[in-house]
């Protein structure tokens, strides 16, 4: 999964690099504001597979005294700040340029080279989409595809396919502006599609923002996975109840889980630990991805009774 991930931003970083560096060429042929809004799209999404890069590599370093569980959320950390700089760099000075195009419109010459550059751009995010698509899709076969987003765990492959798709939907846009730019000679029309571009961008960088907060500060593993762990540890001998099942992901395929259960009184001390061991065993065999578990023995009541008299830190404090 990590190397299918790694195949998918290696895809967008070369297909992004080239597509700006052929938009900027035809931005500064042209003049077109549009152009050249797309241009900075092309060159923020490929910083943005260079961070995703970085992320995934700081983010698969082993484990230390400082950092007892590893550094995968490190890769959740840098996945927002993509989403910043698509907001700050790519909607910010698309729109700045739209506006500026707007209120001292001029007329885009050369028009048919934007149209070969955005023909050709389209054809290349267009295969980059594809196979963020398929690696999404390939994680992710039960569900339709904004809840599959919004379950999944692994940020790199989604925003590359949310990165792809904005720029797909961008390349639309600028084509439009620009063939009613010169259609109706109103170089205005193509401020007006840097702007919309711009506001493509905010949109997808808000909504990127908006899952990566949350698997920042920590989401729990899938309901089916929660499911599956309560279901194991409910039929172990010994177990008398399950008083809690408690999951977070450190990572795309990182879950710790602690578990608080409540034994036979009469189960010997030994027949526990093995018990506890065999559940352990059985949770990593069916769930690879719970990587560390914590079991807890404690009477129900105890445990409602841990319950009530946990204070929050704010009124404690």
């Amino acid at each position: 999964m990590a190397q299918e991930s790694k195949s998918t931003i290696y895809a967008a970083l070369a297909g992004n690099l080239a597509i700006a560096l052929t938009k900027f060429g035809a931005a500064f042929w042209t003049g077109s504001a549009a152009m050249l809004s797309e241009a900075i799209h092309s060159t923020v999404d490929t910083g943005n597979q260079v961070l995703m890069l970085y992320g995934l590599r700081r983010s698969a370093r082993p484990a230390t005294p400082a950092h007892p569980f590893g550094y995968g959320l490190e890769l959740y950390f840098w996945t927002f700040v993509v989403a910043i700089l698509i907001f700050g760099l790519g909607a910010g000075v698309s729109i700045f340029e739209g506006i500026d195009k707007i209120r001292t419109p001029h007329p885009v010459e050369n028009a048919l080279v934007n149209y070969i550059v955005l023909g050709l751009s389209f054809l290349f995010e267009g295969a980059s989409w594809l196979v963020a698509f398929r690696a999404f899709r390939a994680q992710n076969r039960s569900v339709d595809l904004l809840e599959a987003v919004q379950r999944s765990k692994d940020p790199t492959v989604f925003t590359v396919l949310l990165e792809d798709s904005a720029a797909l939907i961008g390349l639309l846009i600028a084509g439009v502006g620009l063939a009613c730019a010169e259609i109706f000679q109103l170089p205005r029309l193509d401020g007006v599609a840097s702007v919309l571009i711009g506001l493509v961008l905010a949109g997808v960088a808000a909504f990127l923002a908006a899952e990566c907060k949350g698997l920042m500060l920590g989401e729990a593993a899938a309901p089916a996975v929660r499911d599956g762990l309560r279901g194991i540890v409910a039929r172990s001998p010994g177990v008398h109840g399950v008083n809690e099942v408690l999951t977070m992901h450190f990572g795309p395929r990182d879950v710790l889980a602690a578990i608080s259960l409540d034994f036979d009184d009469t189960l010997p001390a030994e027949a526990a630990e093995r018990t506890t061991s065999s559940i352990e065993r059985e949770i990593k065999a069916a769930f690879p991805q719970v990587r560390r578990i914590f079991v807890e023995v404690q009477s129900h009541a105890g445990h409602l009774q841990a319950l009530r008299e946990t204070v929050p830190l704010s009124e404690g404090s």
